[in-house]
């Protein structure tokens, strides 16, 4: 590999810079193309190709736990059959939606942002990022106006991954799902697969067509619930009426169902609890012991799980797959000791033990030469740092589908950069006043947001800088909210 260290730089600035062709940065450029017009923008994407987590992750199975009129862009309506996609079909989505437009040729490839600095003097964002080129390297420098992180909130280069004891005399074949190695033959073998998040309840019953066993292991259960692969309602609407209607309102339906569950399950957290499990002892059959999916905490402190049309039970009543509620001594040359003192035999383990959470895509920032920890800084309608002048990112829900809110942000982005050339304003921050405090961004108990809890933003006690983890809330919020809100400071 030869590295450069030649830059260079376009000859005037850009509008926006966005970072990250996944499905919220394409997004991003649709909403601007739409809502403003004319601006010049470009996205510098670290990887060759478009899709962000939808090519990244090849493990079998793969999908969304989210439903794709949620999912989905609110200016693009879905038309697949299934609801609950696979990977691929929501790939192919957003490369669709980027082609269609021309924003494909507007992106970067292999393009991996490492710092960006801001100047209130130039007021401009001066970002570098390196360009790899077959074996060369440079590092290359782009100017803009304006700053949108699109990257995400975990870290492409590594997932969480613990290590026990023993696991270098293990004989088999250890592998983590965001890393999922092509020549993985597992036809066949005996299959562990750690963890119990969405991941894992994909995993388990996609191997279990091929393997000769899959064993779901996990340390304390999680709920799980069925929900059709399809939405029928949607695919007779369809039939009625134009695209975009029909999934217009199979959206709103799909917001509402899924808000009123949620606000059930914090204020009745038994009586839903009650329910949710009676539902699996329903489809696990007698063989299964049913604490295996009675998790000890409420639903909702840590996200659901959704399996479409039942696959994971399915495999569990055939006896294809297993669950053991346990936690692991020691891996053995060929399986796995557990602390009970049961030994799964496994030829390959998954590691489905979660993401390691980053924020701002790993980028240096700095402001006027200071550097910004985002752990210090409250976020601003869920969507800009404090302090942090010209710079949005994307971050979607836990609780609903991520692009629920990426539209949302997207929209407010717009709004934002049409006001700044309405008024001749050149840069807009967001600073706190002197009675905000500072309180976890997510109320969450999930182990991958516990463990970020020392990287990730703060929300605030007041408005607007509380983080609702609600779309209506957030749509009053954002879409409508003033932007000379008092809080937002402009400058010229």
């Amino acid at each position: 590999m030869t590295a450069s260290t030649s830059t260079s730089s376009p000859a005037a600035p850009l509008d926006v810079l966005i970072v990250g062709a996944g499905l919220s940065g394409i997004g991003a450029a649709r909403h601007l193309q739409r809502r403003c017009p004319g601006k010049t923008f470009a996205l510098l994407e670290a990887r060759g190709t478009i899709g962000g987590t939808w090519d990244l992750f090849r493990y079998p199975g793969i999908r969304s736990d989210s439903d794709m009129h949620t999912l989905g862009y609110n200016f693009k309506p879905w038309v697949g059959q299934k609801a609950i996609a696979d990977g691929p079909s929501i790939l192919s989505y957003i490369r669709e939606t980027a082609d269609e437009t021309g924003i494909t040729r507007q992106i970067r490839f292999n393009h991996s942002v490492k710092s960006a600095a801001w100047s209130s003097t130039d007021s401009l964002w001066t970002v570098t990022a390196e360009h790899r080129n077959g074996d060369a390297v440079e590092m290359t420098t782009i100017r803009a106006r304006f700053l949108y992180l699109c990257s995400g909130y975990y870290s492409y280069a590594e997932g969480y991954a613990p290590t026990w004891d023993g696991q270098t005399d293990f004989t088999g074949r250890v592998v983590h799902p965001q890393f999922w190695p092509e020549d993985l033959d597992y036809a066949g073998k005996n299959v562990v697969v750690i963890g119990s998040g969405a991941t894992a309840v994909t995993l388990v019953p996609a191997m279990a067509d091929t393997a000769a066993h899959v064993t779901m292991l996990q340390r304390s259960p999680t709920y799980v619930m069925t929900r059709p692969a399809e939405d029928g309602l949607s695919n007779r609407l369809r039939k009625l009426l134009p695209n975009s209607l029909a999934y217009g309102l199979t959206r709103w339906k799909n917001v509402l169902l899924g808000m009123a569950f949620f606000q059930l399950a914090r204020r009745r957290p038994q009586n839903v609890k009650k329910v949710l499990v009676s539902l699996a002892r329903k489809q696990l059959g007698r063989d299964v012991d049913p604490k295996h999916f009675t998790p000890s905490y409420n639903p909702w402190d840590q996200r659901l799980c959704v399996v479409p049309d039942g696959d994971l039970f399915r495999k569990l009543r055939s006896g294809q797959a297993s669950v053991v509620t346990d936690t692991i001594r020691r891996f053995t040359p060929t399986g796995i000791l557990l602390n009970s003192g049961q030994e799964l035999p496994a030829d390959v383990v998954v590691t489905a033990t979660g993401l390691k959470l980053n924020v701002l895509g790993d980028v240096a920032v700095t402001v006027d030469g200071q550097p910004v920890d985002a752990s210090d800084k409250l976020v601003y309608r869920g969507m800009m740092l404090s302090d942090v002048p010209n710079c949005a990112m994307a971050f979607g829900y836990t609780n609903a589908s991520w692009t629920l809110k990426a539209d949302l942000t997207a929209e407010r982005v717009c709004r934002l950069l049409n006001h700044l050339d309405a008024t001749g304003q050149r840069s807009a921050v967001a600073r706190p006043g002197a009675g905000v405090l500072p309180k976890p961004f997510l109320d969450f108990s999930s182990g991958y947001v516990q463990r970020a809890a020392g990287v990730l933003p703060k929300q605030g006690t007041q408005r607007p800088w509380q983080v609702y983890q609600n779309y209506v809330l957030d749509m009053l919020s954002i879409r409508y909210g003033r932007i000379a809100d008092g809080v937002m400071q402009f400058s010229a």
